[in-house]
């Protein structure tokens, strides 16, 4: 089912709203199954024995790549684009990628891979990551992706956490003009990692690494070239397709574990609803697999919908701020979808970059991770869209699987820096710290979620108590997101940020999201991130460590003035910071997200115990932030 205008889209959230059960399996039918389910949707946010499609029996990557087949045998599934920008790209057909994925089926099966084990996957952002994901799927394992920029002890904790007994990982990983040496690390971590029985390794940079007999083979040398498919292997619904690690804001990192049926049906819906893709169309999500956008949206959804999926090994400043917007010229992107991080940092240079390219192909732009100030939301309309593609600005989580409130290109309307309305069979809402249901039509408050959906993660892997305490207890009987947001009279949804960093400035409530929004249109302003800290008559006051412009730099002390100038305009008096530091860069973890736990810890002065920070993006910023935090 294809929403096609507005009026379509009431009519569809109505349906889920009343009939959520015949909704969702008009949707699924459109799948194929290779077993009818008995009941849609069973369990609640009580019981948390959340299940959805029960007894039905399908398979995502037969879904992905065999559904197409014959029909778009020869249109391309995958374009992939190498860190070299001079290399060619690479392109397979629909076909094309079923062979690669059945031959990864097979070498994984011959090796001793069964359904039910979990085969982690830690890589640079080559094809052979997809063929591996995908071959999992095929035949029943269940794959577990660890970005390959985090650390070894990371890497073991996730492989000790899931039990995993096979390892896939490259010798070493372009990113721009390093080398990551992911083979190096992998033995790191493989000494405290008694599960794992063979390594398979993809050769990429051929660097020279070690290799231990009897666990360790080169992918290419064992690489089965059997020419007949490997049978897609029929799951059940409910069993576990993947499980992916994230970070809370205590404790360590949690292994959301996501199963067939629902995710299939969730991913698949919402890409066609979200991005309106046409057949001959080009998709590209720049976002690594390790994450739940690269698994989503580069991988399963667009693959379901039989789309062009773009898959790039790179980074978008390497070998200068052009990278993207060359790439999109050179491969035609029609749809385009980024992090807001990624946007400011290319709004922070030259214009030139990205004025020399026509970027004419461009339909629709999308924006995912975070709230999305707008200063950035303008200069990627205006400069990137040239004020004539929709952005689709989405609010979802890993726990959530899919986009959960997000406009739909071309469909709903858009409103800057909002992600506007809700999914159907998505129902959200506003409640205050006491849990009481805020019913008005504009409110703000913390942003819940009151039924399930077919995309939910079902448990932490290993740990469903864990599970209900931080989703389901501080609002029992809802799924509390841990986000606050705004909703407006017509219902859209602007989400202010993480409720941890909601802070209250003499009884008022103020989300750093929105300060930063102010804060980042100041001219002098490259980046900022704004966090609570003791002050002794306010309850709290607004600490702001900022990337600024070298002459900016140069007077702290004005800058300040002239900042809180502008916050007291856009926000008010409320919201004017107590202090401002002029810092090189923020502390950011691998996937572009502010590590803002360091960042209160540094403003409150506590400074003896910072916490892991080996698996942040730029460590060496931490000592700079103290420095300078604690110099008057």
């Amino acid at each position: 089912m294809q929403i096609q205008n507005l009026a379509q889209y009431s009519e569809h959230y109505h349906q889920a709203l009343e009939s959520n059960n015949a909704y969702w399996s008009q949707v699924a039918s459109e799948l194929t199954w290779f077993a009818p389910w008995t009941t849609v949707e069973s369990g609640d946010f009580n019981d948390l024995k959340i299940r959805w499609f029960d007894g039905g029996k399908t398979n995502i990557a037969y879904n992905c790549l065999d559904r197409h087949l014959p029909a778009k045998k020869d249109k391309k599934a995958l374009i992939y684009i190498s860190n070299d920008p001079k290399a060619p790209l690479v392109e397979l057909s629909f076909e094309e990628l079923t062979y690669k994925v059945s031959q990864m089926a097979h070498t994984l099966s011959e090796l001793g891979v069964q359904k039910g084990d979990r085969v982690c996957l830690y890589m640079g952002m080559v094809p052979e990551l997809l063929y591996s994901v995908l071959a999992c799927a095929r035949l029943g394992a269940i794959h577990s992706v660890v970005f390959g920029g985090f650390s070894a002890l990371s890497l073991a904790g996730r492989i000790q956490d899931c039990g995993a007994k096979f390892l896939i990982t490259n010798d070493g990983s372009y990113r721009g003009d390093k080398i990551i040496p992911l083979k190096n690390i992998a033995d790191d971590a493989l000494k405290d990692c008694p599960s794992i029985e063979k390594v398979l390794v993809h050769r990429r940079t051929e660097q020279k690494i070690e290799m231990k007999a009897g666990r360790d083979l080169w992918l290419h040398e064992v690489l089965s070239h059997k020419s007949e498919l490997f049978p897609a292997q029929p799951m059940e619904s409910e069993d576990p397709l993947f499980i992916l690690y994230t970070s809370g804001s205590t404790g360590s990192p949690k292994g959301l574990m996501h199963t067939t049926g629902g995710y299939m049906v969730y991913s698949y819906h919402t890409f066609k609803n979200i991005f309106q893709m046409q057949d001959s169309d080009i998709y590209w999500c720049s976002a690594d697999i390790g994450w739940i956008t690269g698994h989503t949206y580069l991988t399963y959804g667009p693959l379901l919908n039989g789309s062009t999926t773009v898959m790039f090994e790179g980074v978008p400043t390497w070998p200068d701020a052009g990278r993207f917007w060359q790439e999109i010229d050179r491969v035609g992107v029609t749809h385009f979808y980024t992090a807001p991080t990624a946007i400011r940092a290319l709004e922070a240079c030259d214009l030139s970059f990205v004025e020399k390219q026509n970027l004419k192909s461009l339909k629709v732009l999308g924006s995912v991770g975070e709230p999305i100030n707008e200063e950035a939301w303008s200069w990627y309309h205006k400069h990137v869209g040239k004020e004539r593609c929709p952005i689709v600005d989405t609010w979802w989580q890993t726990e959530t699987g899919g986009i959960m409130i997000s406009a739909m290109a071309g469909v709903t309307p858009i409103k800057p820096t909002f992600a506007t309305l809700p999914f159907p069979g998505v129902l959200p809402i506003l409640v205050d710290a006491e849990g009481k249901e805020i019913t008005s039509a504009a409110a703000e408050g913390n942003l819940c979620l009151s039924r399930s959906w077919p995309g939910i993660a079902r448990t932490v892997w290993g740990d469903h108590e864990r599970y209900r305490k931080t989703y389901f207890s501080t609002y029992p009987g809802r799924y509390f997101t841990g986000d606050g947001a705004r909703r407006d009279e017509q219902g859209n949804y602007r989400i202010t940020g993480r409720v941890d960093d909601v802070i209250n400035v003499s009884g008022h409530r103020i989300g750093t999201a929105e300060v930063e929004n102010a804060i980042n249109e100041h001219i002098s302003i490259v980046e900022s991130a704004v966090v609570g800290f003791p002050h002794s008559i306010k309850g709290q006051g607004l600490f702001a460590f900022a990337i600024a412009t070298k002459e900016a730099s140069k007077d702290q002390e004005t800058l300040q003035k002239d900042v809180n100038a502008h916050i007291t305009k856009v926000i008010g008096a409320l919201a004017k910071l107590d202090r401002l530091v002029v810092v090189s860069g923020l502390p950011k973890t691998r996937s572009g997200k502010i590590m803002r736990r360091i960042l209160r810890k540094v403003a409150e002065g506590d400074v003896s115990n910072l916490g892991d920070t080996s698996t942040l993006l730029n460590p060496e910023v931490v000592d700079e932030l103290v420095s300078k935090a604690t110099t008057k």
